[in-house]
C-alpha cells in the first residue's frame, strides 16, 4: 500500500511540474505573441506611410510623362 502511495504522490508531482513548465512556456508564449503583433503594427504604419509618399511623388509627376 505505502508503494502505491508513493508511485501516486511522484505522478502527482510530475503532473504538477508539467503544469508549471506549461504555464512558464503559456506565459512566454503570450509575450512573444504581444511582441510579434506590436511588430506587425508598427510594419504595417511604415507601409500605410511609405504608400502615402509614393502617392505624394506620383501626383507631382507629368501627365504626359
Amino acid at each position: 500500500m505505502q508503494a502505491e502511495l508513493d508511485a501516486l504522490e511522484a505522478r502527482i508531482r510530475q503532473v504538477a511540474a508539467l503544469c508549471h513548465a506549461l504555464r512558464q512556456e503559456n506565459i512566454a508564449l503570450r509575450q512573444q505573441l504581444l511582441a510579434a503583433q506590436q511588430d506587425g503594427k508598427q510594419l504595417t504604419a511604415r507601409l500605410d506611410a511609405a504608400k502615402t509618399r509614393l502617392q505624394a511623388l506620383l501626383e507631382t509627376l507629368p501627365e504626359d510623362v
